[in-house]
């Protein structure tokens, strides 16, 4: 057996994988693939990538760019989810915020830097025309975080995925004040170069196996209550966030990632652009 370490979000996207490995469906290629549940989010993952402490991670499409862009020796081989993730816009529920517009010049919870609530606080910011070089930051971790900072009054909002925070906007803990889509694909799936160069028949064979699960994902009986129970959602939500979901199975677009660099660049993200040989490999 191969023994293969795996990041990534205790979320809903995930969950083809959590059945894959329920299944056997990696053991019976004699992979012993090892999930680690990272709350976190990206940019506890990219530093994982970097430390070694995981061999893959599907993580969000601009925090490992950012990040590969700044050192980080890791690569992208594929697309997991090619639709937009959309970003709940969120403050405390007795906040005096009432619409975007209140929301300029306050302070942002953020997971932490080079996170997706950090990278899309700018992303929200050009939206707006607010002028991104006076956003400030309160690092909060984690949505248990986030909570705690915006209840307290230490952060104004938090984004993070709308379908996520919904039952914390349904317990009346969060209110939500708007969305905030990617404008790109939401996630991918990123390896340390070290373990691709040594792994390559391994990661083909992994591939494989969650891109057939992937494909046939929306069609499992019943998945939408497995889902509701599994995440705390009310089902009527799964079912709105399955039929805006896309997962995908292809590498990512050298015009995708000109896309996302060019986007990142422009917002002072990154000072400098990457190649699409560094960034993205086909396996």
């Amino acid at each position: 057996m191969k023994t293969v370490r795996i990041a990534g979000v205790p979320e809903h996207f995930n969950l083809p994988w959590h059945l894959c490995i329920e299944n056997g469906e990696f053991d019976e290629v004699g992979i012993d693939l090892q999930w680690t549940d990272v709350p976190e989010g990206t940019g506890k993952m990219c530093q994982m990538l970097r430390d070694g402490e995981t061999d893959i991670a599907v993580i969000l499409t601009e925090g490992i760019v950012k990040d590969i862009v700044g050192g980080n020796p890791s690569t992208i081989v594929q697309v997991y989810v090619e639709s937009p993730l959309i970003w709940g816009i969120h403050v405390a529920a007795s906040s005096p915020y009432q619409t975007l517009d209140d929301l300029e010049n306050t302070k942002v919870a953020i997971s932490r830097f080079g996170s997706g609530s950090h990278l899309m606080s700018f992303v929200n910011a050009q939206n707006q025309n607010w002028n991104t070089e006076k956003l400030r930051f309160e690092i909060v971790n984690t949505i248990d975080g986030a909570v705690e900072a915006l209840t307290k009054g230490s952060a104004d909002y938090f984004m993070w995925e709308r379908f996520m925070t919904q039952p914390l906007v349904d317990k009346g803990v969060f209110r939500r004040i708007a969305d905030c889509p990617t404008p790109w694909p939401c996630f991918v799936i990123a390896v340390r170069n070290e373990f691709l160069e040594q792994n390559q028949q391994t990661l083909g064979l992994l591939l494989e196996i969650i891109n057939n699960t992937t494909i046939e994902f929306k069609e499992i009986p019943s998945i939408d209550r497995t889902l509701a129970n599994k995440y705390h959602q009310k089902t009527a939500d799964i079912q709105t966030w399955l039929s805006v979901t896309k997962w995908a199975q292809k590498p990512l677009e050298e015009k995708v990632l000109n896309k996302i660099q060019n986007q990142l660049f422009d917002l002072k993200i990154i000072d400098k652009k990457g190649t699409f040989a560094e960034i993205v490999k086909a396996v």
